[in-house]
């Protein structure tokens, strides 16, 4: 097979693609690599959750801004919130992880196609 074979730049577009929705779904948003794998249940699930995590992450830097700026302003009562940055925290590392193990699934299945195609026997000779 030829490098420049239409077969070698398809597996070579296939290796692309899985290792471009890894570093999409671990080091980009969670969830969105997966979806680009074709792997709509489980992208959504995972987008879900981190949008969930991320929007408590915001809502506890919210209120420890309004605290903040309350005590400069006035007398205000400062209230234990870090349970929401930690609970968002906490719930977005589930997202990523869980897409972790998607980007690993998804690179394992495609060196299984690689390793498989290697096995099959080759064509006899044209001649």
């Amino acid at each position: 097979m030829k490098p420049s074979s239409p077969e070698a730049n398809s597996k070579a577009k296939s290796k692309t693609r899985a290792r471009n929705c890894t570093v999409l779904n671990l080091l980009g948003t969670p969830g969105l690599g997966s979806l680009v794998a074709g792997r709509i249940v489980e992208g959504i699930g995972q987008l879900a959750i981190a949008i969930v995590g991320f929007g408590l992450f915001t809502v506890w830097i919210i209120k420890i801004f309004a605290q903040f700026y309350g005590q400069i302003d006035g007398n205000v009562e400062v209230k234990p919130v870090g349970w929401i940055g930690l609970a968002g925290c906490l719930i977005f590392a589930v997202a990523w992880v869980w897409s972790l193990m998607t980007s690993l699934s998804v690179n394992r299945e495609e060196r299984d196609k690689a390793l498989a195609e290697l096995k099959q026997p080759l064509p006899p000779p044209k001649l």
